[in-house]
């Protein structure tokens, strides 16, 4: 049940309705069984996976709650851990360890009879299991009181407009939220339904209208020029961004509708001035979650420079690898560990060299924010390309072919209109940057006419110009 479908607005529907119709009490359970009615739309046999991972999580938080004996809390913690990271690394990552043992034995000239087993991933497997084993950690390391309502948790492990892809909540912000009386606010229906508007835009008009280039030049990157790679990877890095922030602002609006805060997931990445702010403002869920259950307990920044540089490089390699069991996923986080050291290193030079001052320019920050969403783009093509060999292909065409040619799709027409779309989106983002247009519920300075005006605009745009019904890009992660 995608959010870009007429199933999703009905079911929508009928749950709002439902959800202000009933008394408090049963409202958690219809949530309960909402969410898993939503869930068994794409596999109903993943159901008890989730279901299992929501037991062994609120057991184990239960149990470290419980007992003052710091071994049976630790215990109970890796327990947590290993049932929960083991079930995820095996439907996730199985195909992609026997792929690379069968591979190593034939290197070294071994026959062999092994088999793939072709394990199918389960939808949102990843997000779920972080937002649950954030509990059992959260619990462990006091941050968090025990939940007694198992209804409760595993409503906020199930709740369904950010089950599939986030963004991925933290206990001590959601789980509470499943205690509170929430009343119908008209205020709260019409900001979360703007959010809804301006995700669903992004999504059907901007991210799908850019896929079909992009599907159709990295689906044979041999057959295209440089030129028009690098253009791929540009409409890439646009429709990944719509995609994906388009659905965290349509779960984000389903949930303020009900009356629920889910936090912000994105915050305007591509006008970063550098690789950090970048990971502060892109998929802010995910990289949090790094940073306080991984960065920091590895030790942060407060180790040595070597420690520190492996930090580092484990966390983003850790990253890329959670995003998918591909090579070219850990190439792709390596090379953000890179931009983030070599940052690093130019930043301490200028202060050296007591050039700190030229960071205040606008010429300089210009130039960082460019620099920024190049490396960026250069990056997603290792994210977005089949295999290593093809993503070192369309590097070494970019590199040596830009001049060349340009294939501009289908229809001449889609292709202006997408470069038009892109022009629209990068002048709505700078209204958001100066705090004009209004970005996760901020309230714009313009007029209540205009604000009126953009979103029958956006509305018509998707009655118009809304392409497809395709799945979201995270929803294999």
């Amino acid at each position: 049940m995608l959010f870009n479908s007429w199933q999703y607005i009905f079911f929508f529907f009928i749950i709002f309705l439902t959800y202000f119709s009933l008394p408090y009490r049963y409202r958690s359970i219809l949530l309960l069984v909402g969410s898993y009615i939503f869930y068994m739309a794409w596999k109903w046999e993943f159901a008890f996976l989730m279901l299992a991972i929501t037991f062994v999580n609120y057991w184990s938080g239960y149990k470290i709650a419980r007992t003052n004996n710091k071994l049976h809390k630790k215990l109970w913690l890796a327990f947590a851990l290993m049932f929960s990271l083991g079930t995820l690394v095996y439907f996730k990552y199985a195909n992609f360890f026997i792929d690379n043992f069968i591979t190593l034995l034939q290197q070294l000239g071994i026959n062999n009879n092994i088999s793939y087993l072709h394990v199918i991933l389960p939808v949102g497997i990843s997000f779920y299991t972080f937002q649950a084993l954030s509990y059992s950690l959260d619990i462990y390391r006091n941050k968090t009181e025990v939940e007694n309502s198992p209804v409760n948790f595993a409503v906020y492990v199930a709740f369904f407009p950010q089950l599939v892809a986030g963004p991925i909540e933290r206990s001590t912000h959601l789980l509470k939220q499943f205690k509170e009386k929430h009343h119908f606010n008209s205020e709260n229906l019409i900001e979360g339904s703007k959010m809804f508007i301006w995700g669903l835009f992004k999504k059907v008009v901007i991210a799908d209208r850019l896929g079909i280039y992009v599907d159709n030049v990295y689906a044979s990157p041999n057959g295209h020029s440089g030129a028009t790679l690098a253009l791929a990877t540009f409409f890439f890095a646009i429709q990944i961004y719509c995609d994906f922030s388009g659905y965290s602002d349509m779960a984000i609006g389903s949930a303020r509708i009900l009356g629920f805060r889910i936090m912000q997931n994105f915050n305007l990445p591509y006008l970063a001035s550098s690789i950090s702010n970048f990971w502060k403002r892109w998929h802010i869920s995910l990289s949090t979650w790094f940073a306080d259950y991984l960065y920091i307990p590895l030790g942060g920044n407060r180790v040595s420079i070597y420690r520190w540089i492996f930090n580092i490089f484990f966390v983003f390699i850790v990253s890329g690898f959670w995003h998918g069991a591909n090579w070219t996923f850990i190439i792709w986080g390596a090379l953000h560990a890179f931009y983030y050291l070599v940052e690093y290193i130019g930043d301490q030079s200028l202060k050296q060299a007591s050039l700190q001052s030229l960071k205040n320019t606008s010429f300089y920050r210009l130039f960082k924010i460019a620099s920024v969403f190049l490396f960026v783009c250069y990056a997603w093509i290792f994210f977005r390309a089949e295999s290593t060999h093809d993503a070192f292909h369309i590097s070494e065409m970019i590199l040596t072919d830009l001049n060349s040619s340009v294939y501009l799709g289908a229809s001449t027409v889609s292709f202006v209109l997408s470069i038009a779309l892109i022009l629209f989106l990068f002048i709505v983002q700078i209204l958001q940057y100066n705090g004009i247009a209004s970005i996760y519920f901020s309230k714009p300075r313009v007029p209540a006419a205009l604000q009126f005006t953009y979103y029958v605009f956006l509305l018509t745009g998707i009655s118009l110009l809304g392409i497809s019904s395709n799945a979201f890009i995270y929803f294999q992660f």
